[in-house]
């Protein structure tokens, strides 16, 4: 850095005009915990060169290390407002498996009621070829006993109107039958693909004959249903996330009160040559406080009627109220 100034007098500087050069180096440090406390270490120092004839060193070396500690008390204090974010997605991590779950249970039982679906519908189909030949049958010695006049033309045409009945119903059994085929392989494949649409689905399994046994307990599976139903779990992460920002806009209505701390210490030498001279020698008086500077205090301040904090906390707490109305219509 280059700098040239002009001057109203020759009282301090013993010029009219002076110039200088300055090279600096600054670094710092800062941390915050979880807790709200945070500190600040910062180190600078400077190095300039002068016109000025009615200077100490020239050119001089000067540095400081300053050292900064603040923690809330009140507004910002403790682990739930600094890790407001983080708690919030570990929750959402959760609830991101538990829709996952939902998503696969809900797979899994459309493929199964759909192989089941496909597995009954045949049976239903021989239901109808049965009927259907039943009919016939019944429409063939109808027509006879007419024929020999012990039954009048009405039966006969009674007769006609079951059979086409039953080939309505035939009918209506395929066309089921095809229908959940199409939807078993919709629900296996996942792309288009040829080979599987022109394919034939053969179930090999039966459909089981139900047993009282394979009714498990009311009790037992509605506390099943209450523990593991992801559904449920996804209501009360978000719940718990709820409470979280609950408690955030609570912690946020409070007086901000800190208690703050700073050390400081400063160095000034000429830049020469020597060791105990230049850039070692000002870092030597800063480290070893030469110069100390230190302070200590708290700080106050308060919004008079914060208006936006109290509607945050009324709005959070309103919409606690309706996740829980929704989680307790899940249970339900």
């Amino acid at each position: 850095l280059r700098v040239t100034s002009p001057l109203n007098s020759l009282v301090v500087s013993g010029i009219p005009t002076t110039t200088s050069y300055a090279t600096s180096f600054s670094g710092s440090y800062a941390q915050l915990f979880t807790n709200g406390a945070s500190y600040s270490v910062s180190l600078s120092a400077l190095r300039q060169s002068t016109t000025q004839q009615n200077t100490l060193f020239n050119p001089n070396v000067t540095s400081r290390l300053s050292i900064g500690f603040n923690q809330p008390l009140l507004n910002g204090s403790g682990r739930l407002p600094n890790q407001r974010f983080m708690l919030v997605a570990r929750t959402n991590l959760t609830t991101a498996q538990e829709v996952f779950r939902q998503q696969v249970i809900a797979s899994v039982t459309a493929l199964e009621t759909a192989y089941w679906g496909l597995a009954a519908f045949p049976l239903n189909v021989q239901l109808a070829q049965d009927s259907l030949a039943a009919a016939k049958e019944l429409l063939d010695e109808n027509r006879k006993q007419e024929q020999i006049g012990t039954m009048s033309q009405l039966d006969v045409v009674t007769a006609e109107s079951q059979v086409a009945g039953s080939e309505r119903d035939l009918i209506i059994a395929q066309t089921n039958l095809e229908q959940q085929v199409t939807t078993l392989k919709q629900l296996i494949k996942k792309k288009d693909d040829p080979l599987v649409d022109a394919a034939t689905i053969v179930v090999t399994d039966r459909l089981p004959e139900p047993r009282d046994a394979d009714l498990p307990d009311l009790a037992k599976v509605l506390a099943s249903a209450q523990a593991n139903r992801p559904e449920l779990r996804e209501a009360q992460n978000n719940l718990r996330n709820q409470d979280i920002a609950i408690q955030f806009a609570r912690n946020d209505q409070l007086p901000n009160v800190a208690l703050f701390g700073l050390y400081a210490g400063s160095g000034l030498q000429g830049n020469t040559a020597t060791l105990t001279g230049g850039a070692a020698g000002s870092l030597s008086q800063t480290f070893s406080a030469a110069y100390p500077e230190t302070a200590v205090g708290m700080s106050f301040s308060a919004s008079i009627r914060n208006r936006s904090a109290q509607a945050d906390s009324t709005r959070a707490q309103l919409e606690r109220n309706q996740l829980l109305t929704g989680l307790q219509n899940t249970h339900n």
